[in-house]
């Protein structure tokens, strides 16, 4: 249609001068009369564009002048376009009121944040919850407001694949849940809900199992020491004859005895490790004497019917807690000797690579079936309940490692197939390391 326009604007500009130049020859005066009629026409585009100008500027809301050929058609054309961007408008500004109002009746927080960090819009749960408020804190910063330090290290390290959980800086006693995700262009949509009740409900459930365990510890070692005195004379001859029942019956008890003070042990362990804060003092360990200990210690367990190998990097020491990593390594390596038949192997290695340093153990075991793993680490998880009495294990091992990995930033990698064996690699930063000569430690 403009095509068509533009060819009639031409075609009339075309009968204009010709006009003109007919009119300029009767009048012997061709020259004056072609710049009388360019001028004109110019004179009339110059008009219609001021009118375009004027329309635009200060009348938009309103309908174009009245125009005809080319020019009609680019102001209806515009026109439609005003209007199709006004409905748009309106359609955008309604579907953002809604949201709003969406997200103002959630009992959560919710706060968008721009590119530059600082805040687009808040709800009146972000009030409630973290002393947000909108709109005055609009444009603010939120890192000026929101100053605790786990949430500022938290929203800088854009690592948001694990919710973060904190007490609100706002009200005391109060914990909170802060999920933050990116959309946009490098915005931020920051969620965060109560979790008090939970967390004090799962501090309860600490505090029970720190408290029935400490409880249980003491009476639990007066019965052992009595079947353990028993058993003694038993097998000494010191109580005459006796039927060998009882002997087998005060072997059982033993054993389950000290399976139960186990139990309690790793629960007490396990308590401390969620409930203590992480020490500031942390030494530069050598990992090949550790893992000669523990490989002592598991080859005993098992009557040395497992082949166990070392290999570790002597110059790399892994900075932390000897006593938490000793039990966090010991109960993957004897782990291992558990699900290894007799005469299997089991490998034990310390290297680092360019961005983490890895204690692996790997054996060629019975192997957990991929459905397990995410599991594992679980507090009483078995893979196979009917192992357990033969295993002798508490199921609290891998609670144990993970919960000793978190403290010293680390994490616990898993790879196994059944019949094949496993791989179990506890993945330290490099951080945790040190290049360094060190003297062996025992």
């Amino acid at each position: 249609m403009l095509t068509n326009n533009w060819k009639s604007e031409l075609y009339r500009l075309l009968l204009w001068l010709g006009a003109a130049l007919v009119v300029g020859w009767l009048l012997n005066l061709i020259p004056w009369a072609l710049a009388f009629a360019a001028t004109a026409f110019a004179a009339r585009a110059i008009y219609r564009l001021h009118q375009l100008q004027q329309w635009l500027t200060h009348r938009s809301a309103i309908e174009p002048p009245e125009a005809s050929g080319l020019w009609g058609e680019v102001m209806d054309h515009l026109y439609r376009m005003q209007q199709k961007d006004r409905r748009e408008r309106v359609r955008l500004r309604a579907l953002i009121s809604y949201l709003r109002e969406s997200f103002t009746s959630l009992p959560y927080g919710a706060v968008m944040i721009d590119a530059e960090n600082n805040i687009e819009w808040s709800n009146h749960a972000a009030q409630t919850l973290l002393g947000l408020r909108f709109p005055e804190d609009t444009s603010q910063q939120i890192l000026n407001l929101v100053r605790a330090p786990e949430f500022i290290a938290y929203f800088e390290s854009e690592e948001y694949s694990k919710p973060l959980e904190m007490s609100s800086p706002y009200r005391s006693g109060m914990y909170l849940q802060i999920h933050i995700t990116f959309f946009g262009k490098r915005s931020r949509l920051l969620f965060f809900r109560d979790i008090t009740q939970t967390f004090k409900l799962e501090q309860m459930r600490k505090d029970f199992v720190a408290n029935v365990s400490h409880e249980l510890r003491t009476p639990l070692t007066v019965i052992n020491g009595y079947l353990e005195t028993f058993a003694d004379s038993f097998s000494s001859g010191k109580v005459g004859d006796t039927n060998p029942r009882w002997a087998r019956a005060l072997d059982q008890m033993l054993i389950q005895s000290r399976r139960m003070q186990t139990l309690i042990n790793d629960l007490l362990l396990l308590s401390r490790l969620e409930t203590l804060p992480q020490a500031n003092q942390h030494d530069a360990l050598a990992v090949r004497p550790l893992l000669e200990i523990i490989r002592e210690e598991a080859l005993a367990s098992c009557g040395g019917s497992r082949e166990i190998t070392i290999e570790s990097d002597d110059s790399l020491a892994l900075i932390g807690q000897r006593e938490e990593l000793h039990s966090a390594f010991a109960n993957i390596i004897f782990n291992a000797t558990r699900y290894t038949e007799a005469g299997g192997k089991i490998a034990l290695r310390w290297y680092a690579d360019g961005e983490h340093a890895y204690l692996q153990v790997q054996d060629n075991g019975i192997g957990i079936d991929s459905e397990h793993i995410p599991r594992l680490t679980e507090r009483f998880y078995r893979v196979d309940k009917s192992r357990s009495m033969d295993t002798g294990g508490t199921g609290l091992g891998l609670a144990i490692v993970k919960h000793v990995l978190i403290r010293h930033q680390a994490r616990l990698s898993i790879t196994s197939k059944a019949g094949e064996g496993s791989c179990f690699s506890c993945v330290f930063p490099l951080a945790r390391t040190a290049r360094e000569p060190l003297v062996a430690q025992r």
